[in-house]
């Protein structure tokens, strides 16, 4: 065993130094058409590690691949999913997989949502060649829930950080107000003073999975400079490491809207300025390792979407609708899919008979009027299984437009929903209108559709009874928010809280933490 593992990092070693070696690198990669074959009975490296390989569908890529610190290989060990055994949801859709398993849950059948505690946050009155921002939280806006271990408390205290109302059940969310925020989720009330970031935070901010104490956000809207990413240390409660703009990128917009990933001892972070980034993960500090570089049809396309991770493949879409898998242990591309048109939605992974497949839907940008394309992937050699189309349009308003589409991340049906996978998806028919949907998850078929109130951006939650039953949480843009009996496809109750609820939502127990454009984060219970 020892001796093939020296083998294949040495050869991997190679791959990296040709990448390196000058402008032919990428026209010399070997394209391949073979299928990987996965055996999870083993735990051997050879057949736990996908293969450095590429399919013809990467052709369309042109890529760089470039290894700044040549002293690691860059092999990702381990490869297991770190988000897993965590005391909480620490990252966007709670995993590596962002299929949105929060465990939540509810006795018998629920009848209504219940407003427990609204938190206010400040709000950004700076006027910007943007707009103005505000306060509380936008898209994809996730909150983290963190139940803290005694470990982790006793090197909180004495950083003049916590506030009375401190607890170990505690909320972190980034906000539109340029400031982290930290909330004792049982009273609402503040258990830490604010972290300011300078700038709007869009995105969902990223917990790190081994409680070192960084916390990995990222700005989405320049309203001073620098622009760019940063690590808050929370043991210091302090911002510890920025990464700027980089003038290497082939797109000059530093906004991180994307919820990076640990994976191994790098943490993976997609920027809206085309680049893909592997950091190696320091205390309180990143150090850059390497970088994915790439156009497609000559043009470089920036990703809002959080990146998912199977082993050691990772899985982006970016806003010119590709859907790229990428070998994180060399940086390259393992395939290409076009969705045609812009796609934010984050791909999310379901494992199905020992196999990753990809689900994720594009928006109605670029087309004006079309359809929505929702697929299913195979996530060895991106082949489509299946697809279902949206009719829909974009919405324009004066000099501002809505686009049409999936911007909500898909929720995988559980218990007696197993069969299904659902989303928030705009038409923009009537009056900026939209509908949740339920597909089939063998053949891609529309099981049901429910006409919403308003278009929702926000990404269902899902919430599973003792009889295994699936009642589903889900908001709108006009502050609606409903609950959804997943088998049947009817709505049990709605009612108006929020301004905007463009942000997703955090699932716990029968509760979800969720916040609003204007200035408010809300806890709501499904009773």
């Amino acid at each position: 065993m020892e001796h093939l593992l020296k083998k294949y990092l040495y050869i991997l070693t190679v791959t990296f130094l040709t990448a390196c070696s000058g402008g032919k690198g990428n026209q010399e990669r070997t394209i391949a058409d073979s299928t990987a074959v996965i055996d999870d009975s083993t735990h051997t490296i050879e057949n736990t590690r996908l293969p450095d390989t590429a399919y013809t569908s990467v052709a369309a890529v042109k890529f760089i691949a470039e290894i700044i610190d040549t002293a690691s290989t860059g092999v990702i060990s381990p490869l297991e999913d770190m988000y897993t055994d965590t005391p909480g949801a620490f990252t966007f859709r709670k995993n590596a997989h962002r299929d949105g398993d929060f465990n939540g849950r509810v006795s018998g059948t629920p009848e209504k949502i219940t407003v427990d505690w609204e938190f206010k946050t400040d709000i950004d009155t700076r006027e910007t060649k943007f707009g103005t921002w505000g306060g509380g939280s936008g898209w994809t806006g996730q909150p983290l829930y963190v139940n803290w271990p005694d470990s982790c408390i006793s090197r909180f205290k004495g950083n003049g950080a916590l506030t009375p109302d401190f607890d170990r059940q505690e909320i972190i969310v980034g906000s539109l107000a340029s400031r982290i925020y930290f909330i004792n989720f049982k009273t609402g009330k503040a258990s830490r003073k604010p972290i300011h970031t300078d700038n709007p935070i869009k995105g969902t901010v990223s917990l790190d999975p081994t409680l070192n104490g960084n916390l990995y956000a990222g700005q989405g809207v320049p309203a001073v400079r620098p622009f760019g990413a940063m690590v808050i240390d929370l043991y210091n409660h302090q911002r510890s490491h920025f990464f700027g703009e980089d003038t290497k990128a082939g797109r000059h917009w530093d906004a991180y809207d994307s919820s990076p990933l640990r994976v191994g001892q790098f943490l993976i972070r997609p920027g809206e300025n085309g680049t893909l980034y592997k950091f190696t993960i320091l205390p309180g500090s990143l150090k850059l390792h390497s970088t994915l570089r790439y156009t497609v049809n000559g043009l470089t396309p920036g990703m809002e979407a959080s990146i998912s991770v199977y082993r050691n493949y990772g899985f982006t879409a970016d806003n010119h609708g590709n859907v790229l898998c990428v070998n994180l242990d060399t940086m390259k591309p393992v395939w290409h899919y076009s969705l045609g048109d812009d796609t934010d939605a984050t791909p999310v992974i379901q494992v199905e008979n020992g196999k990753p497949y990809i689900y994720t839907g594009c928006e109605i940008d670029r087309q004006n009027v079309g359809a929505a394309t929702f697929v299913k992937l195979d996530g060895l050699d991106g082949s489509l299984v299946w697809e279902a189309k949206i009719p829909g349009k974009r919405f324009d308003i004066g000099n501002k437009h809505f686009d049409g589409g999936f911007y909500a991340s898909a929720l995988p049906g559980n218990g007696n929903c197993k069969d299904l996978i659902f989303s928030n998806c705009v038409t923009n028919e009537g009056n900026q209108g939209g509908d949740f949907i339920a597909l089939n998850r063998h053949n891609g078929s529309i099981v049901y559709r429910i006409k919403l109130k308003h278009y929702a951006w926000s990404s269902p939650v899902g919430f599973l009874n003792e009889n295994d039953e699936m009642y589903i949480f889900t908001g709108d843009t006009f502050g609606n928010v409903y609950l959804i009996n997943g088998i049947e496809g009817k709505i049990i109750h709605t009612t108006h809280v929020g301004n905007n609820f463009e942000s997703s939502p955090v699932a716990v127990g029968n509760s979800v933490v969720v916040g609003s454009r204007g200035n408010s984060i809300y806890k709501m219970s499904i009773q």
